[in-house]
């Protein structure tokens, strides 16, 4: 019971801090709605559970290949989410409909997930915290937990975004959001591949 309390309490705090995925779901849930968001959502949360499962069966082999695909997956994984900050920093000030940012949907938060520093770092740390690797039935019952929160976790930034619609109608307060959001996505993926390279030249 204290170990499931334990893997609840990571689940939550990762799936709900600030990190590229929560940041474009913001902007989804507050241009498009917290409902239309929902696709990009799961789609997330799909790939975070699926990237997990397959670092747990895998994680002897990743492993023995050392820290080289480590920095070559941290810097992939930054030039997506600076492309997605880019787009965001940049978008139209407007609400209207012509004025939205493209809507991210389900196969875009899967992929997304997969070339995510934070998201590799992640799975690596609860692969390593709970003994996953190799651990079928643990890795299953983590992996089911961290779905159902993970879901929720994603999910409240859409709703975070939808409520701060009506603070934000005026195009300088439009803009000053956009380049705060698509800013701090560049900085995170900066984050990211810095974090990244200083593990590899640790290890």
């Amino acid at each position: 019971m204290g170990n499931l309390l334990a893997m609840g309490i990571f689940a939550l705090t990762m799936s709900i801090s600030p990190g590229p995925a929560n940041m474009i779901t913001l902007s989804a849930g507050l241009h498009h709605g917290a409902r239309r968001a929902l696709p990009f959502v799961l789609g997330c949360t799909i790939g975070f559970t699926a990237l997990l499962v397959s670092i747990g069966l895998a994680a002897s082999i990743l492993a023995r290949l050392g820290p080289v695909w480590q920095i070559g997956m941290a810097v992939l994984g930054a030039a997506v989410i600076v492309y997605f900050g880019v787009r965001i920093a940049f978008a139209p000030t407007g609400l209207q409909t012509e004025d939205r940012p493209a809507l991210p949907g389900l196969w875009q938060g899967v992929l997304l997930q997969w070339v995510n520093p934070k998201a590799w770092g992640a799975c690596l740390a609860a692969v390593s915290l709970f003994e996953l690797a190799g651990a079928g039935d643990r890795l299953a019952v983590f992996s089911s937990l961290y779905f159902v929160i993970c879901l929720f976790g994603i999910g409240a930034w859409a709703v975070l975004g939808r409520s701060i619609r009506r603070f934000l109608v005026s195009p300088l307060r439009m803009r000053l959001f956009n380049l705060a959001i698509g800013g701090t996505l560049v900085l995170l993926a900066a984050g990211l591949v810095a974090d990244g390279l200083m593990r590899s030249a640790a290890s």
